[in-house]
């Protein structure tokens, strides 16, 4: 008995079953087709991976044509804005998309030679920082496109506002957040796991 409380130490099943149900409850919040986490995670990476996909073939046909144009003596004003706004959606809206299927430079030296709990805790460590730093980035750069905004900034060729793109990197950099707080829940479940005996 507990001197404390006078209550009943829990036994090492029980224990065993309370971390079993804790870790069961953590996965089920990024597991893709039951959890809201994952779905969201799914939904909006899949949806802004589609746009991505889009601006990708809006930029190489931009690109074509102004190469075949070029060719003939004519030119896409402002041709060089678009291709790089283009880009800049292309590469913002498919980040989290790329963390979905863990496309993205890692270092893994200590998860590959450990396994289990280790490998889970590096995970986990790596993911945090991954997490905080993109927060800070898309605070500050949703913060710019702000900023953007309220000062009514305009490109230098064809006088457009720049803030819209501004904000849609912000979003992709937002989605790839959502993307690594679910690596995050998912590593941590790992860690608060119960051993195999």
């Amino acid at each position: 008995m507990d001197r404390c409380h006078g209550s009943k130490r829990p036994s090492r099943q029980e224990v065993h079953r309370t971390y079993k149900r804790a870790s069961e409850a953590i996965m089920k919040l990024v597991d893709p087709h039951q959890s809201l986490l994952g779905q969201l995670n799914q939904i909006i990476n899949k949806g802004f991976a589609a746009l991505a996909a889009t601006a990708m073939l809006g930029l190489m046909f931009l690109t074509v044509v102004d190469v075949v144009l070029r060719k003939m003596g004519m030119q896409i004003a402002g041709s060089f804005e678009f291709i790089g706004w283009l880009s800049a959606m292309a590469m913002g809206l498919s980040l989290g998309y790329v963390q979905l299927h863990k496309g993205h430079v890692a270092i893994t030296a200590i998860s590959e030679r450990f396994r289990g709990r280790t490998a889970a805790t590096a995970e986990f460590i790596s993911s945090i920082l991954s997490l905080l730093l993109v927060v800070l980035l898309t605070y500050y750069t949703f913060r710019l496109g702000i900023i953007q905004k309220a000062s009514g900034s305009l490109s230098e060729t064809l006088r457009l506002l720049i803030y819209p793109w501004v904000l849609v990197l912000s979003a992709g950099m937002g989605a790839l957040g959502l993307a690594l707080l679910a690596d995050c829940v998912r590593s941590f479940t790992t860690i608060i796991q119960p051993q195999k005996t």
